[in-house]
């Protein structure tokens, strides 16, 4: 840690972009994590981070005042001097999946823990892929992969797409119905596209019925955050079929899911909404500062949750839950909703890291 505030040094890689920036915002006033060095793309290296941006700044509020004088490093070239300057980085890079995989390699070689919001190593065998209020134990495999790369210090952990934060954590609540079948719709805001409304005017009054590669990471994702580490890799579960279908609506944040599901046991809707309201939240006693108070809240009122109301449940982090409902097709109807950008993204990147740091694999 800092020697005079106490807080762990991180890196942003990838810090000129809109999860960079936002995780930018949100280690502001951190009370354990500093921003220390931030890198991208040659193009703005070796410039302020204030000058790099340029027009790009895309947050409410100014630039955190330390961290738009800090110089940009290349994010490529310059591990070794990140290195001498941070305890861990956060990875928001944006880049070609291989490129991604290359570079947070090369950190974690160097030593240096990888926390990354990039899809590159989701599917890498021995990356963990966490929410942390639903498979922190998947962090066991971390010195399995130290081993298998002969890395000392340094490892990659991810998280997944930020659409399935919407729908999994009830899938997860449900587990013991034994779910089956769903069926699945997101209606996803533009910020996921890393748009506003000012740089994406065509998504005005309109609705775009593809995301490239979402629905596959909708269906595929939730599998291996449900499943577990065997003979030290992860074995997805085939317990449940997801069948998705990814829309990008006119919604500034927040992901909303209209979810069909199948049970193999009958259950009540008032077991289903008492799963939800009591699930045993494996965080309770981490006391970390970006956990929301409620994983799950569930609203009785039929026009709830809405996106403009309630994506900032708990600071964003929480995750909501409505209109429980039979359904003639699969039994039962609801819909989820999650704050894209906080749960789904940085957010839910800086929880993974408090996670990492309550269990000892990350320190100063």
């Amino acid at each position: 840690m800092d020697k005079q505030n106490n807080k762990i040094p991180v890196g942003i890689l990838g810090a000129t972009g809109m999860v960079g920036q936002k995780l930018i915002m949100l280690l502001e006033d951190h009370p354990w994590f500093e921003v220390a060095c931030v890198a991208a793309s040659k193009n703005s290296a070796g410039r302020s981070y204030k000058e790099a941006l340029g027009k790009r700044w895309a947050q409410e509020g100014d630039i955190p005042y330390k961290t738009a004088s800090l110089q940009v490093y290349n994010v490529a070239e310059d591990v070794r001097i990140i290195k001498n300057t941070v305890s861990f980085v956060f990875s928001a890079i944006s880049a070609e999946k291989e490129n991604i995989r290359d570079i947070e390699e090369s950190f974690a070689s160097a030593g240096i823990p990888v926390v990354s919001n990039n899809s590159a190593h989701r599917w890498t065998s021995d990356v963990p892929m966490i929410i942390p209020e639903i498979n922190p134990h998947h962090l066991d495999i971390i010195p399995i992969q130290q081993k298998n790369r002969n890395w000392n210090r340094g490892f990659i952990i991810t998280k997944p797409n930020c659409s399935i934060q919407s729908y999994v954590p009830l899938i997860k609540a449900w587990e013991k119905f034994r779910p089956d079948k769903v069926i699945v719709s997101t209606y996803q805001a533009i910020s996921g596209a890393g748009k506003t409304f000012d740089t994406w005017p065509e998504m005005r009054d309109n609705v775009i019925p593809y995301i490239a590669g979402e629905e596959e990471k909708s269906e595929l994702e939730p599998g291996k955050i449900l499943g577990d580490i065997i003979n030290g890799n992860f074995s997805p579960s085939t317990s449940v079929i997801i069948s998705a279908s990814c829309l990008r609506v006119p919604v500034s944040d927040g992901h909303m899911a209209a979810i069909n599901i199948k049970f193999k046991e009958e259950v009540t809707k008032e077991q289903l909404t008492d799963a939800l309201e009591n699930y045993v939240n494996p965080l309770k006693g981490l006391d970390l500062p970006s956990a929301p108070d409620r994983f799950i809240t569930y609203f009785e009122k039929e026009d709830r949750p809405q996106t403009y109301i309630d994506r900032e449940l708990s600071g964003g982090m929480g995750i909501s839950a409505g209109r429980l409902r039979k359904d003639t097709v699969l039994g039962w109807k609801c819909v989820g909703l999650s704050h894209n950008t906080l749960r789904g993204a940085a957010g839910g990147s800086i929880l993974n890291a408090e996670l990492l740091y309550r269990k000892g694999l990350i320190n100063q």
